[in-house]
């Protein structure tokens, strides 16, 4: 079955950096799309970053356009992203996202905490 790993999530200071990975399993990978989405407290989940089955196709939100890179491996199946200066508006709980036959699958999240 479809199964997506977040991992690399943590506490960090204003303008440190993060890398977040995810780790895909159960689908043909390199035939999709991935995104990162990311759900504060008391806020709806948002989209973050969408990057196309082959890589040569990337999409940010605004919030993070210029700060935020999102990027995979076909051979791993994984999709990562590459956090730059980071700001308090930044924590959340991200998540890896895959739709499969039209089925949205989501990992299990990993926090990033952006506080001094």
């Amino acid at each position: 079955q479809v199964q997506l790993v977040e991992s690399g999530g943590g506490l960090v200071q204003p303008g440190g950096s993060l890398r977040l990975s995810c780790a895909a399993a159960g689908f043909r990978f390199s035939n999709y799309y991935m995104r990162w989405y990311r759900q504060a407290p008391g806020k709806e989940r948002e989209l973050v970053a969408t990057i196309s089955n082959t890589g040569g196709s990337t999409n940010y939100a605004d919030s993070v356009k210029g700060r935020f890179t999102i990027s995979r491996d076909n051979v791993k199946n994984t999709v990562s992203l590459q956090m730059n200066s980071l700001k308090p508006e930044d924590t959340a709980v991200y998540y890896c996202n895959a739709i499969v036959a039209t089925v949205r699958y989501w990992g299990q999240g990993t926090q990033v905490t952006v506080s001094s």
